[in-house]
């Protein structure tokens, strides 16, 4: 019988996804089979799964690090934000509605059935199954019909283990504090308290250990040591973005405006791991470098409201000049949508129902609809000849004069667009920088010979899963684990 673990956070971004995908991979390399779970996550960079739907991207990075391949099942509810107050509500892998938060919070756990089939469709599959948390565990103002911490702990009858950052200081009182605002059932669920990205020398937290012990009754793992190569793995959270270093001077820049929606920003970490190129985001209020090689416009999960952004920024007039100045523009699916002639919401998809002009740099219009494409894709590159494996997650159809120039061929069918100049393209492809011969086309002298992005993932994995057994009692920390309870 399937046994679960569930890992949640005193906060967002205490270490929670890497925990548990360091775990799923140093349990894989001792034989078990093992698979993640996420009931509910909030994310706009997701992945396509091979059963045809989208997760969250850690989920499809805590999948492979299980050596399993990623399906719905993994995350079977999943926000993406379209504007400050509302997200697409995605269900077992596919757009169910969009919903304002007041609507999501009052329907939402009529999502639960669901939610415990996913995680009883795991359990048929596996020896253990390691859930991870959202957000924080002590947002008690959310635990009504919850879904994502204790709401699922409960229902499906899951032990905890409650995550604390000790980078970000005051550790020792958000782990202890979360039992003091919590209700008293879900406080019991808790069975050990686990102490994150430490930096320095641990032996100085021996009394800190010894103090959570004592106030909480229960064990307290780690401190787990800070991991420095968490930043080769691809991220979720936007604050990941935060990470992304200035400008360097003397190297091949390629300018990315940070748009309100940004999505999938992953696209960009292969092109962050070449050691020739500087990937610069642009914070709103700041100008696109002028020194830039290449403009890369990325996805965006309200296109026609980040456009709307984009000029606000200025950045359409800074785009323009590049264009002038000769420089190259590349679009990724929302952002090739950007650079056409318009985009037509007829549905009112993403906002009011309307059409937006576009940049003008493609001769293409695009009309958004209903039925989102989510398809893993394997293309050829026409310039180049290299293969792509990338994906398709959109919503709206392309046409028009340019995509007589295509930028890949998928099974036989032209894809993307480009200018009679050639310096502006567009495609709906997600993850194309992935492979490294096409990225190394592409980027010519500035990519590096010796970049192996996918086995550089791989060699990561492994490192992490290395790193938490010299940092954590694996074995007592799985002995926790409950067997799956199928009621």
């Amino acid at each position: 019988m399937a046994k679960s673990l569930m890992f949640m956070g005193t906060g967002s971004d205490v270490g929670k996804s890497l925990i548990v995908a360091g775990l799923c991979r140093a349990l894989s390399n001792r034989g078990l089979s093992v698979a993640p779970f996420k009931p509910q996550n909030m994310s706009n960079n997701a992945a396509v799964t091979s059963d045809g739907g989208e997760i969250g991207r850690a989920q499809a990075l805590q999948a492979r690090a299980s050596r399993r391949d990623p399906i719905t099942a993994m995350n079977p509810v999943l926000l993406k934000p379209e504007q400050e107050t509302g997200s697409q509500v995605v269900v077992r892998g596919q757009r169910r509605a969009s919903m304002s938060a007041r609507t999501y919070w009052a329907e939402r756990g009529k999502l639960m059935p669901e939610v415990l089939g996913a995680f009883h469709e795991l359990a048929a599959t596996a020896d253990f199954v390691i859930v991870e948390g959202a957000g924080s565990a002590s947002e008690v103002n959310l635990r009504a019909n919850d879904l994502a911490n204790f709401g699922f702990a409960q229902a499906a009858g899951v032990p905890v283990v409650l995550v604390g950052d000790i980078h970000r200081g005051g550790v020792i009182a958000s782990l202890i504090g979360t039992f003091a605002v919590i209700d008293p059932a879900d406080a019991a669920r808790i069975k050990a308290t686990l102490i994150n990205k430490f930096q320095g020398d641990p032996s100085l937290f021996t009394d800190g250990v010894a103090f959570i012990r004592e106030r909480t009754g229960l064990p307290c793992f780690g401190p787990v040591s800070w991991f420095a190569d968490a930043a080769k793995l691809p991220a979720e959270d936007v604050l990941a973005l935060e990470d992304y270093t200035a400008d360097r001077a003397g190297t091949f820049t390629i300018a990315v405006p940070r748009l309100p929606r940004i999505a999938n920003f992953d696209d960009l970490d292969p092109l962050r791991a070449e050691p020739g190129v500087s990937v610069v985001l642009v914070e709103p209020g700041l100008p696109l470098p002028r020194h830039a090689d290449l403009i890369i416009l990325p996805g965006s999960k309200a296109t026609r409201s980040d456009l709307a952004a984009l000029r606000a920024n200025g950045w359409d007039i800074d785009i323009a000049a590049h264009h002038r100045a000769g420089g190259s523009i590349l679009g990724i699916c929302g952002g090739y949508q950007m650079l056409g002639k318009s985009i037509a919401d007829p549905d009112g998809l993403e906002g009011a129902p309307g059409v937006s002009d576009g940049l003008g740099l493609l001769d293409v219009e695009t009309v958004l609809g209903p039925v989102k494409q989510l398809r893993v894709e394997n293309a050829t590159h026409l310039a180049s000849g290299q293969p792509i494996a990338g994906y398709h997650m959109h919503m709206g159809v392309t046409s028009g004069a340019d995509r007589a120039r295509p930028f890949t061929v998928v099974v036989a069918a032209n894809e993307g667009a480009i200018s009679p100049d050639g310096r502006v393209q567009g495609t709906y492809l997600h993850g194309l920088f992935v492979a490294d011969g096409f990225r190394r086309a592409y980027l010519g002298n500035a990519a590096s010979p010796d970049l192996a992005y996918e086995a550089g993932i791989e060699t990561t994995l492994d490192a992490l899963a290395e790193h938490l057994e010299k940092h954590l009692d694996i074995d007592a920390l799985m002995a926790l684990a409950e067997p799956v309870r199928l009621d």
